[in-house]
């Protein structure tokens, strides 16, 4: 029988509205013509903001030259800049002391900040402001209440917990066997349960996660886990309260000590409980699997000199530790290879297994301009054993797509072209759709047609019905549809390709983007190039999105419209590139054929 655990994102939502005790919270949707329903929309969904809109970005010199310019102490991490904290008791009037605790990290990348030891959090400019305040007398802006939503997702999280009990406290011994065979958790001892604090809901028959606040280890939310059957394979669905997006419980965190200095991070609950069980070092699972490590995150792992990342079973996994690396440093970063004897650590506990040595035999991920065949021999091996994985994703409503392409993968740069009123981004947005209904995190640059017009019609495909004139389902999909990765670029109409790599770039470590859409060239093309040869500008730009996909690992689709061609005569890729040179692309995808 398969085992499948489903992607956090693609968490259905079916069950929190069921056992919340107050109004329903961002947890999960209700379907229509529940009595209850709450009638506020929420308009708020994530978009990257272009890097002329009102927060610019910043360098890791321009930090360092302003904090030594207000006479602040900081020392380099790994992903951030340690300082003392502004917001911990103090003289308003004074920059931190050097012998102050270290407590507040800046990334290095956005100049993000956190303070671990009160939570305060916010952009570079919000950072800036609070030392400004302190240099005037002032004291640093306090923090903000939560939001409504926040607050009742949190008393609805209070109300589960408290009904929820330890596996160990169960009545019945033969119930609490049952519910470990179930999750597959036979071989994980009661103490372990009882030492992360997992419970089990009777109703939901779920196994319930815990977050907890680092800082007065209050319960700020929690993650329920349950198992469906179809057919021959059990699925794992998760729900979590606050919503998806908003769930950021690094779980294990409070069983961290100050002097721990190695890691390993998981991409399941379930296996970070295996792991420390079964080896007794540190191990924390990342709230999101394999789908993304937010940045958000990074601050919590800064005290560790070692970090092996043991994600999953799969190829997608091991690609997601790769990227992950990267953020984590690589100097510091070991991995484990996904295999049939290296299996994720629940599995391998459950096959007895000797989860130590498979520790000690992790890769380092090691610089990475550099490698050697001994790096790349159990990668080689792992593309022969597994090459339905390595053909990538595979489209759900386009099957004729994985005839000819076998699947989505990663690295790669497709160009699509077809002319105009062919259905290009019709199509486009579906099969970008399908891919991130299925865990990949997309963004989408739509330079043509405005973001509420894209949203709409992908919204229609996901719904796969009409919505103007049921609007009484507008909520529940639009719940739905809220819940996958997907982002979408601020920019419209020409411009600069500089400005998009560089906001390309802010996705993919901000929301680990492995799938950009850019629709369509022709809006870079003279921007800065009027005095250029439009073939020569057009191979500069394609180039930059390839470079740009190698070097990040990251699959972009180009749109791109073609020259004008009889009606009769199909489109080739001279009808995009000219005839002197072969494309700087991996797929070339033509509409609209005559005939087709």
């Amino acid at each position: 029988m398969a085992v499948v655990p489903l992607r956090p994102c693609r968490a259905a939502g079916r069950l929190l509205p069921l056992l919340c005790c107050g109004a329903r919270s961002r947890g999960a949707s209700l379907s229509p013509g529940v009595p209850g329903r709450l009638t506020q929309r929420r308009y708020k969904k994530d978009v990257l903001p272009s890097p002329e809109g009102p927060v610019p970005s910043v360098t890791i010199t321009e930090i360092r030259q302003y904090l030594r310019a207000k006479g602040i102490p900081f020392h380099d991490g790994y992903s951030c800049l340690h300082t003392p904290s502004l917001f911990t008791a103090g003289r308003e009037d004074q920059p931190p002391a050097a012998s102050a605790p270290y407590t507040l990290f800046i990334d290095k990348t956005t100049g993000s900040f956190l303070c671990t030891a009160t939570l305060a959090e916010g952009t570079w400019q919000d950072f800036q402001a609070n030392v400004e305040l302190q240099h005037r007398g002032a004291p640093p802006d306090s923090l903000e209440e939560a939001e409504e939503d926040t607050r009742q997702a949190r008393e609805d999280a209070r109300c589960i917990w408290e009904r929820a009990l330890p596996l160990c406290d169960l009545l019945d011994k033969d119930e609490t066997n049952e519910t470990k065979a179930m999750f597959g958790i036979n071989r994980v001892t009661n103490a372990t349960l009882k030492r992360f604090g997992v419970r089990y809901l009777r109703t939901a028959k779920s196994l319930v996660f815990p977050w907890f606040s680092p800082r007065d280890a209050t319960l700020k939310g929690l993650k329920l886990l349950r198992v469906e059957k179809k057919e021959d394979t059990i699925v794992y669905v998760e729900e979590t309260l606050p919503r998806f997006d908003s769930y950021y419980n690094l779980f294990g965190l409070p069983l961290i000590g100050c002097r721990d200095t190695e890691l390993v991070l998981t991409g399941w609950e379930l296996d970070a409980l295996a792991l420390h069980q079964a080896t007794g070092v540190a191990s924390l699972a990342l709230p999101r699997g394999a789908t993304s490590l937010p940045p958000a995150l990074l601050p919590y792992l800064e005290q560790f000199k070692r970090i092996t990342l043991w994600l999953g079973e799969d190829l997608r996994s091991w690609q997601a530790a790769k990227l992950f690396a990267r953020k984590l440093s690589l100097k510091r970063c070991s991995l484990v290879r996904p295999g049939n004897l290296q299996p994720r650590p629940l599995e391998a506990l459950n096959q007895g297994m000797d989860l130590t040595k498979i520790l000690r035999a992790a890769l380092p991920a090691s610089h990475k301009s550099i490698v050697s065949f001994r790096q790349l021999r159990e990668e080689v091996f792992g593309e022969l054993a597994n090459s339905e994985q390595v053909a990538g994703v595979k489209w759900m409503r386009f099957p004729e797509l994985n005839k000819l392409l076998k699947g989505h993968r990663r690295g790669e740069l497709t160009v699509f072209t077809g002319p105009t009123g062919s259905g290009k981004t019709t199509f486009i947005s579906e099969y970008a759709l399908d891919l991130c209904m299925q865990g990949v995190c997309t963004l989408w640059g739509s330079f043509e047609i405005s973001n509420i017009r894209l949203a709409k019609i992908m919204l229609t495909q996901f719904a796969t019905q009409r919505l103007d004139d049921k609007l009484e389902l507008y909520d529940e999909w639009a719940d739905r549809f809220e819940d996958l990765p997907l982002y979408f670029m601020t920019f419209h109409g020409q411009q600069n390709i500089k400005a998009v790599i560089d906001t390309m770039q802010h996705a993919v470590y901000m929301y680990d983007i492995t799938h950009v859409v850019v629709d369509n060239l022709q809006f870079m093309m003279g921007y800065e190039h009027l005095s250029v040869d439009r073939l020569a500008a057009q191979d500069y730009i394609v180039g930059a999105f390839r470079k740009f996909a190698t070097d990040n690992t990251c699959h972009i689709t180009l749109v791109i419209h073609p020259r004008k061609e009889d009606d009769e005569k199909e489109l080739q890729t001279a009808s995009i590139f000219g005839s002197a040179k072969h494309p700087p692309g991996d797929v070339f995808l033509p509409a609209g054929q005559p005939g087709g």
